[in-house]
């Protein structure tokens, strides 16, 4: 029997993308459907993110750095074996489903930490997406992990097309509303930003009208219940050929 290139599988399995009992069989095959279904599976987790245990391969995929923030919880994973593949590498859509993962794995002991035991692992865990991922193209981020150094990251990364901000609001510091600006403003290959900034400051809102009039990459707008000045807006759109607002 005459093996077809791996190409070949990739385009005749890609196809059932959606069908993870399936292809779950099928990567149990053989060596080489394993290898080429393995990207294919981990390439959108979408709900199976609130998977506990896809939450623990993902942190046991964390560098020592990463891993800093969850010492002072009592976190170690070092007792627990690698995973055989580079799963994080293949993701290439993260969504708010990650976060309510984050909330169903947490322990008990949560409630007594109030919410820096969530906040810390939600960093963690979208630092190292970022570092990993090799063709992260969606990212969504709340308003927790909304900062500077995530925003330093987003302007560092060469692969992510669109990207949601959720539940923005005044702890939106200034510092991380200008790193925003700064990927806005520069030639990005961010395409589609969703925005929710529903109680940002006057300030604020400004600096990022201002580096989306200076965009030319945007074709895809959202921006929810933000509160933003018409003629700004305008300039935007007369300078921008955007497609959805």
């Amino acid at each position: 029997m005459i093996s077809l290139p791996n190409e070949c599988y990739h385009e005749i399995f890609n196809n059932f993308q959606s069908n993870y009992k399936f292809l779950f069989s099928c990567a149990l095959v053989n060596r080489q459907w394993c290898r080429v279904i393995i990207p294919i599976l981990w390439s959108k987790p979408g709900h199976h993110f609130k998977n506990k245990k896809l939450i623990n391969i993902l942190l046991l995929s964390l560098n020592a750095e990463e891993q800093t923030l969850l010492i002072p919880f009592n976190i170690t994973l070092s007792n627990y074996q690698k995973p055989l593949f580079e799963y994080t590498s293949y993701i290439t859509f993260v969504s708010n489903f990650l976060y309510e993962g984050i909330r169903d794995w947490l322990p008990s002991k949560k409630n007594k930490l109030g919410n820096e035991l969530e906040n810390a692992v939600d960093f963690s865990l979208i630092t190292m997406l970022l570092r990993t991922s090799k063709n992260l193209k969606f990212l969504s981020l709340n308003e927790i992990i909304c900062n500077q150094i995530i925003f330093e990251k987003v302007y560092e990364n060469t692969t992510v097309t669109s990207m949601q901000l959720c539940n923005v609001d005044d702890g939106f510091k200034y510092k991380a509303i200008d790193r925003l600006a700064k990927i806005l403003s520069k030639d990005s290959t961010l395409t589609s930003l969703h925005l929710s900034l529903y109680q940002l400051e006057f300030e604020g809102v400004k600096t990022l009208l201002e580096a989306l009039y200076k965009n030319t990459t945007l074709n895809s707008l959202d921006l929810g219940g933000t509160r933003i000045g018409e003629t700004m807006l305008a300039k935007f759109l007369c300078k921008n050929k955007v497609e959805e607002l």
